[in-house]
């Protein structure tokens, strides 16, 4: 099992900068990529960012150019740098872990496209 716990939200101004971190503890072996998605009140939750193992990023268009996903795997931990938040970037980001298959470092991980989620962290920008 794996369990990731999310921190650095809060409420900020619009125009201003927070950075997630996402913390992941357990059997991490067999973790291969991570991101971040979000919810927004009455909305359905949405990829944000997601980073892999070797660092290959992608964004949703809405945050290109001032969002930046990183992780540090030595210490298990996920970040996410938000600049020039808009109100709209308002909502609750949750962090999320997904396995992949395969022989790491001496060990066999038997299964890909488990999923594991950090229990959110809330982000509110306001105008």
């Amino acid at each position: 099992q794996v369990q990731l716990v999310e921190s650095g939200g809060g409420l900020v101004q619009a125009g201003d900068s927070l950075r997630l971190s996402c913390a992941a503890s357990g059997d991490t072996r067999c973790i291969s990529a991570m991101g971040w998605y979000r919810q927004a009140p009455g909305k359905e939750r949405e990829l944000v960012a997601q980073i892999t193992t070797g660092g290959s990023t992608n964004y949703v268009d809405s945050v290109k150019g001032r969002f930046t996903i990183s992780r540090d795997n030595a210490k298990n931990t996920l970040y996410l740098r938000m600049d020039s938040l808009k109100p709209e970037d308002t909502a609750v980001y949750y962090c999320n872990a997904e396995t992949s298959a395969g022989s790491r470092s001496g060990y066999f991980c038997p299964r890909a496209g488990v999923n594991y989620w950090g229990k959110g962290t809330l982000v509110t920008a306001s105008s």
